[in-house]
């Protein structure tokens, strides 16, 4: 895997916007209620990487997991001998059309190795991004999930049939999370009234409130993660008027403070 991490270092060696994103760190992280939106697809190439409550879902060096949408996972990054290294490519719904997406029996995630196939056509798809328009993005995304139905896990169809208005509204809240939307506004952009939307969110176990944290939160644990941009930056990003605010909410939903975070990622 050192040539794919080599590659992938290379490639992002600039804050422009990419297709996929790099989680790495020196130190243990151990993060709670972590979001996932959208399908997810996580390949371990360094360290080990257990997720849920009780740790229960291992991937170790050279293994993938495919995840399906969850209000909040727990995880923990490992480093195994210099870090933890991994490559998250984050799927649109959309990716999956034309494709015979499964509504029934919907899977979690999908665990597995990431083998010579698997290997080669993230490489391509971490060189090809290189050059590519945005528009064009879409087309590898599907290559990737056609090739992963190929090698026999044609679960990962099942984590796209989903259309919840709860991730309609993430959707609304991401175009910029700094900006505070009302419930009037919401509800003018869905075209629907208050009271039918609460009742639908009533029904997904989660309120708007709910789904504002998860977006501005999300967000920083990204920015956090994959950039270098300074904690107080990346808190006026994601909507908070201070610093120390956007400390407090980030701890009570990780478990820990930016801060703490960004020395896993440092040395002493």
């Amino acid at each position: 895997m050192k040539d794919l991490i080599n590659l992938i270092k290379s490639a992002v060696n600039d804050e422009r916007k990419r297709p996929f994103s790099v989680y790495s760190s020196i130190k243990e992280q151990h993060l709670l209620n972590v979001p996932v939106v959208k399908p997810l697809l996580i390949a371990v190439l360094d360290g080990n990487k257990e997720l849920g409550k009780n740790n229960d879902i291992i991937c170790n060096t050279g293994d993938f997991i495919f995840l399906s949408d969850s209000p909040a996972i727990n995880m923990r990054n490992i480093p195994k001998e210099k870090e933890y290294f991994a490559l998250l490519i984050e799927f649109e719904y959309q990716d999956f059309e034309d494709m015979s997406v499964n509504s029934f029996n919907k899977k979690s995630y999908c665990l597995g190795e990431i083998n010579l196939m698997l290997k080669k056509c993230l490489e391509q798809f971490v060189e090809w991004s290189l050059w590519a328009p945005e528009a064009l993005w879409p087309l590898r995304r599907k290559e990737i999930i056609r090739l992963m139905c190929h090698m026999g896990h044609e679960e990962i169809l099942s984590m796209a049939a989903n259309h919840k208005v709860g991730q309609k509204i993430h959707a609304i809240l991401s175009k910029n999370p700094a900006e505070e939307l009302t419930m009037m506004d919401i509800c003018q952009q869905l075209a629907m009234s208050e009271s039918t939307l609460r009742r639908k969110l009533s029904v997904e176990n989660t309120t708007v409130q709910n789904i504002k944290d998860q977006v501005k939160l999300g967000l920083g644990l990204h920015l956090l993660q994959s950039s270098h941009y300074t904690i107080a930056y990346i808190a006026q990003q994601c909507g908070y008027q201070s610093q120390s605010r956007f400390t407090s909410r980030f701890k009570n939903r990780f478990g820990l403070t930016p801060s703490e975070l960004r020395k896993t990622k440092k040395t002493d």
